[in-house]
């Protein structure tokens, strides 16, 4: 053992070495938050966002208790979505070939981009809703953003793409100020956190949709393939798993809190004043706000928010939908590849994209058609959530699987979200 001035050498010698080695390791587990983040932003989606905006209209801040709630759902399904891509260094798609053979692969797959493609048209329809906003037209409103999304798409380059992703979708956060300039009732808000459930079948459906909205498919397919574009950084697995536990958790808290600014921003307003008034685009979200918080912070937050949620979700889903089916197919699917390189995988997110954006610019009805939309992605739920747990039990190493209490509440919150799911889809139905 050294003492005295030996061992005050030896310190000085060896402390900014292992300080620049903690240095570097920390620099590298922060490279790699991103994917987390940017999914759980995109999970804010238009739709999402008007369907919280109707639970504040019609229920005041009964359903904000629900979105907190769903913080650890969400946490817990997309960390099995990150753990299976770091350890297996395989997407979603990929694996599900691998373990279950290329006819389940292809059906999840191709239902998958069915889906994306409609999740598309709800972006593309709010990006619609904010142009009608403020006056553009719809060739504006639709036709400048799906240039630019396929313009950043074909440019590729994975840290690109998340960079511009986050950056667009954190406008979303101007939600947050508008729930405080609306000032909510501290006494009401916290009535309504006591009392969070009613029996009537429209309250049940409403937060069915809240809680079925909550893990979209797109969001398993993305993540997984993120966090293999984005690579480990030279970090080992269990390192980069740490990291990317992080990025998933603070994404499933900021946008949970999204959600709930949102609820609180209409609750307070519109809940308090016209309550039960139907909000089914932004357009009439920005007019029913208008007389609370402005014309100016009306359109403000609320316009520039549902942008950013549009844009960010519009962005991931096309991904996903091109990652997925790429994976099955056996093509080539990187960002860090050239259009060159990964034909397929790049055609297949701009034919994504513009489906989207032309069957919002073209199409007669599109509140029918997101009706149809909603009931196909509660369908498809399921089957996702389904082949995510069996691919955790097969896919994995058994010291990387799931155990004991864990377990058990990842199995029972999924239950949850597919029951919940399967009930919006009948309820649908029944009302159709």
């Amino acid at each position: 053992m050294l003492d005295g001035p030996a061992a005050s050498e030896t310190a000085t010698a060896t402390s900014p070495a292992v300080a620049g080695t903690g240095r570097r390791r920390a620099a590298r587990l922060l490279m790699l938050l991103g994917p987390g983040v940017m999914v759980m932003l995109a999970d804010t989606d238009a739709g999402s966002v008007i369907t919280a905006a109707q639970s504040g209209a019609q229920y005041g801040y009964q359903l904000v208790l629900s979105q907190l709630i769903l913080i650890p759902i969400l946490y817990l399904v997309q960390e099995m979505t990150v753990r299976l891509g770091l350890v297996t260094g395989r997407g979603h798609g990929a694996l599900i070939r691998q373990i279950f053979g290329s006819r389940w692969a292809l059906l999840s797959a191709g239902t998958l981009f069915v889906a994306c493609v409609g999740a598309l048209i709800t972006e593309f329809a709010g990006l619609a809703g904010v142009g009608a906003l403020v006056g553009l037209p719809r060739l504006v409103s639709i036709g400048v953003p799906a240039v630019a999304l396929v313009g950043l798409v074909l440019a590729g380059r994975y840290r690109r793409v998340e960079v511009v992703g986050i950056t667009v979708g954190a406008l979303e956060l101007l939600f947050i100020p508008a729930a405080i300039i609306a000032r909510p009732d501290p006494g009401a808000l916290l009535h309504g956190l006591a009392n969070p459930i009613q029996f009537s079948t429209p309250y049940l459906t409403l937060l069915a949709a809240n809680v079925g909205a909550v893990i979209m498919p797109w969001m398993v397919f993305y993540q997984q393939g993120a966090v293999i574009d984005k690579g480990r950084r030279g970090l080992s697995v269990r390192q980069a798993l740490r990291s990317s536990r992080l990025d998933t958790a603070v994404g499933s808290v900021v946008t949970q809190v999204i959600m709930i600014a949102v609820v609180v921003a209409v609750a307070a307003t519109i809940g308090t004043r016209d309550p039960g008034a139907q909000l089914n685009d932004i357009a009439s979200i920005a007019d029913a706000l208008t007389p609370f918080l402005g014309r100016t912070n009306a359109v403000l937050f609320f316009g520039l928010g549902m942008i950013g949620a549009a844009v960010i979700a519009a962005l991931v889903v096309a991904l996903a939908g091109a990652w997925g089916m790429s994976e099955v197919l056996g093509w080539r699917h990187s960002l860090d590849d050239s259009p060159a390189r990964a034909t397929g995988f790049y055609a297949l997110a701009v034919l994504g994209t513009v489906s989207g954006a032309g069957l919002v610019l073209f199409w007669p009805n599109l509140v029918a058609l997101s009706v149809d939309v909603e009931v196909m992605n509660s369908c498809l739920l399921p089957v996702v959530l389904g082949f995510l747990l069996l691919l955790e039990r097969r896919a994995l190493p058994a010291e990387m699987r799931m155990t004991g209490p864990w377990r058990v509440a990842t199995y029972v919150l999924t239950g949850l979200v597919i029951g919940l799911g399967l009930f919006t889809v009948v309820q649908t139905v029944a009302n159709a």
